[in-house]
């Protein structure tokens, strides 16, 4: 073993031999052993009981840290300064680890926390989360006929290294091939393969399981659902998929796959398929032939189970344009009047799923990006657009809304996006950005466009800065399109439409509402005027509400006034 390695096993094998007892090692012994863990602060007291508690032979770090009270991640800093070992919170796979996977079973790798994180000259770097098991580690170089380098690890660490590791996954991309229909001898199969395992991850590495979540996935993108629900309840799971807004049961498996689902889910997005009890977030990218699908997971426990959403990108299915959005001309000749000017700041509000950033894409589409240097701050970043800078939202990293504008405020930029207006940090420098030669995009959450400046002072920003930055703001809301097919009836020819799936809709088209600032709104911004005060100034210079516009598109049959009531009601 490395040289760290070697003196970290004798300081962590020093324990008193069973058969003398506890007994036999006097107390100033006992006090030397105790200062050998330096900060880790652990009292002699301790030790001595240590050598006897429940669990002290086959987790003895475990036991360790009950015993000093402390947090995993502390303890291994502290014990990473105490022997020399590397303390490393997230490992990352690199691929000249891949033969300590195929020599070292999977069991053992999880059942020990350990886990290869790359291999040179003749020397393996394994991860652990478990370093008081030095019989392990020799195990581990008899295997891999190689001395080996530990570093520590959070649990959490290691297990995603071992899912990676094991799961061979080279980019990170699956590709999914079988675009078969998902029927109930699908289902059946993958049941009675996973019945008798136990291993989670054997589980997820089943090639049913792979087939079955596949296919799942297809049949999602094949509906273009934007999410999908696997929705444990106390006697069934159901699957479900949101397609144009709307929430729709789509299959019921057996409640026995369950974990088998939910492994290969966490398999595919990186998390700890060991974690049963926590919340989780986690993404990828399958294929689909030439389509490529961005994946956003979470999992959360309830009491029936572990509950998965999936967030679904089909980048190719989504068009960036304001005239596919349903945006009439005249609003977009005001919008892009706003979006032509170098500075200043428009906001577009509404509901999450409304399509604010669609919008606010579309917009850019417009502008020359070739003579403007268009950046962005998002969470996550959802579309890519050529000739834009795009930044990603890590707050593990540090990047949250307002360091990461702070940072872009560097890059010399003509043009800023701002995923979503959160705090007062955020708001304040996004206005600072506009009055200091910088157009400034943003969204919102409010109802509609007038409560935008209500919902600016309240997050904390002074009303002189608003009225001087706030060019204008955009509100929409997302109403379902009356299917061409089957003109809203759901039945093509005596049959359920195919083009609809019998609903009467398919896609979505946007309702929208536009307040251009004029000096009267700024003069009630300057006084606090609160939103129905905003709301009548603005019907008087002129501002049209989102009623007006839904209205407008039920009279061209692009949808219908149900839909209309539901949304706007």
């Amino acid at each position: 073993m490395g040289k760290n390695g070697s003196s970290s096993k004798g300081l962590l094998a020093r324990r008193s031999d069973r058969d003398d007892g506890p007994s036999a090692m006097v107390r100033d012994e006992w006090s030397s052993v105790a200062d050998a863990f330096g900060s880790m602060r652990i009292a002699p007291d301790q030790l001595r009981q240590f050598v006897n508690a429940p669990g002290s032979d086959d987790e003895p770090w475990d036991v360790m840290l009950q015993a000093m009270a402390m947090d995993e991640h502390q303890a291994l800093g502290k014990l990473s300064e105490r022997t020399g070992l590397e303390f490393i919170s997230e490992p990352r796979l690199d691929e000249s680890a891949s033969r300590f996977y195929e020599l070292v079973p999977p069991e053992m790798a999880r059942s020990h926390s350990v886990a290869g994180i790359s291999s040179a000259h003749g020397v393996f770097r394994v991860a652990t989360s478990q370093p008081m098991q030095p019989s392990v580690f020799s195990m581990l170089e008899d295997r891999l006929r190689a001395p080996i380098q530990l570093v520590l690890s959070p649990r959490g660490g290691v297990a995603n290294l071992i899912n990676r590791g094991y799961e061979q996954r080279g980019d990170l991309v699956t590709e999914i091939i079988e675009d078969i229909p998902l029927d109930e001898s699908a289902m059946e199969s993958a049941t009675g393969s996973v019945a008798q395992s136990t291993d989670l991850l054997a589980q997820a590495r089943q090639t049913p399981v792979i087939r079955l979540v596949n296919m799942i996935l297809f049949e999602a993108l094949r509906r273009r659902a934007s999410d999908i629900h696997v929705h444990p309840m106390e006697e069934r799971l159901v699957i479900r998929f949101r397609v144009d807004g709307m929430l729709m049961d789509a299959f019921t498996p057996p409640l026995s796959l369950a974990p088998a689902i939910s492994s290969r889910l966490k398999v595919m997005t990186e998390l700890d398929i060991a974690n049963r009890h926590s919340p989780q977030d986690g993404q990828t990218t399958v294929r689909i032939g030439p389509k490529k699908i961005d994946i956003r997971l979470s999992v959360i426990p309830t009491i029936n189970g572990e509950r998965i959403v999936l967030r679904l990108l089909d980048q190719s299915q989504t068009e960036l344009d304001l005239d596919a959005c349903g945006m009439s001309k005249s609003l977009q000749g005001q919008l892009m009047d706003m979006i032509d000017r170098p500075n200043g700041m428009v906001l577009v509000t509404g509901p999450t799923g409304s399509g604010k950033t669609t919008t606010l894409y579309a917009a850019l589409g417009r502008i020359d990006r070739l003579s403007r240097n268009v950046m962005t701050i998002e969470d996550p970043v959802e579309y890519h657009l050529d000739g834009i800078s795009q930044m990603q939202v890590n707050p593990k990293r540090n990047v949250t809304f307002s360091t990461g504008l702070r940072a872009l405020l560097r890059q010399d930029p003509d043009v800023i996006l701002v995923g979503e207006i959160r705090d007062m940090e955020t708001a304040q420098l996004a206005v600072q950005a506009s009055l200091t030669g910088h157009l400034v995009l943003a969204t919102l959450h409010t109802n509609d466009a007038p409560s935008a400046i209500p919902r600016l002072l309240d997050i904390g920003v002074e009303p002189f800065l608003v009225t001087s930055s706030l060019m204008g703001v955009l509100a929409q809301r997302l109403l379902r399109r009356i299917c061409t097919v089957c003109s809203g009836s759901g039945q093509d020819g005596g049959k359920k439409c195919e083009n609809c799936f019998g609903t009467g809709y398919r896609g979505r088209l946007a309702a929208h509402e536009l307040m251009v600032m004029t000096d009267e709104l700024r003069r009630l911004t300057g006084e606090r005027a609160d939103g129905v005060s905003l709301f009548e100034a603005a019907v008087d210079a002129g501002f049209e509400p989102m009623r007006t516009d839904a209205v407008a598109k039920v009279a061209r049959g692009l949808t219908d006034e149900a839909e209309v009531f539901r949304v706007l009601h």
